[in-house]
Order: structure tokens, then C-alpha cells, then sequence
């Protein structure tokens, strides 16, 4: 059996976007010796708040709209790629993510308890 609230599907596609993420960030990590490698990003609230959209009306998740990071200094090889950058992105990932499995944890527990409310 597949137990599914509104926000467990709101806070699954919440984590859904922080694995992209973190995907999106080792990418451009794995690339910091590519030669004109430019960096990738997304906007994480506009795609929180277009996600949250699609879930309240009961559409599908749709791929991540990537953009170029502007304002990154490029070397002489043309990659724009920072370590510092991507660090703090990556970092911010995690925490994302873990306070998605916080919050979806706290989500089942209460679904369990309204069914085992029944049950006294």
C-alpha cells in the first residue's frame, strides 16, 4: 500500500530538486579541468515555486530549466568552474535534501498516527 498526502508529494518533488541539485553541482565539479567548460545552474526557488504548482494541480514533473552561471571568472582555458562555488551549492544540497527527509519523516508519522487513531 502506497500512503501519499499533497504535502508528501510537495516535499518529495522539494527533494526531488535538491538532488538536481547536487547532480548539477558534481557535473560542473567534474568538469573544473575541462577547457571551456562553463558552469550550470538552476534557480532553485522558481523551480520550488513552478514544482509546488504542478503538484497542486496534478501535473507531472517536468525537467529542470538550467542556466548559465553569470559572474564567474573564466581562466585562461576558457572554464569559469569554482571550487568555492560549487562547495557552498553542494553544501546547501545536503541540507536541502536532509531537511526534505526531516520533513517527509514527520509527514508519514503523521499519517500513521491518524490511522492508528482509529484503532483506540
Amino acid at each position: 500500500m502506497q500512503v501519499e498526502t499533497q504535502l508528501s508529494d510537495q516535499i518529495a518533488r522539494y527533494m526531488d530538486l535538491a538532488t538536481s541539485e547536487a547532480m548539477l553541482t558534481a557535473a560542473n565539479m567534474a568538469n573544473i579541468d575541462t577547457p571551456g567548460y562553463r558552469a550550470v545552474g538552476m534557480d532553485f526557488e522558481a523551480e520550488m515555486r513552478e514544482a509546488l504548482t504542478d503538484v497542486n494541480q496534478g501535473r507531472a514533473a517536468r525537467p529542470v530549466r538550467l542556466k548559465a552561471v553569470d559572474g564567474l571568472i573564466s581562466r585562461p582555458d576558457g572554464n569559469n568552474v569554482s571550487m568555492d562555488r560549487e562547495g557552498l551549492n553542494l553544501a546547501e544540497a545536503q541540507l536541502r535534501f536532509k531537511t526534505g527527509v526531516s520533513l517527509l519523516r514527520e509527514e508519514y508519522q503523521r499519517v500513521m498516527n491518524a490511522i492508528h487513531a482509529s484503532d483506540k
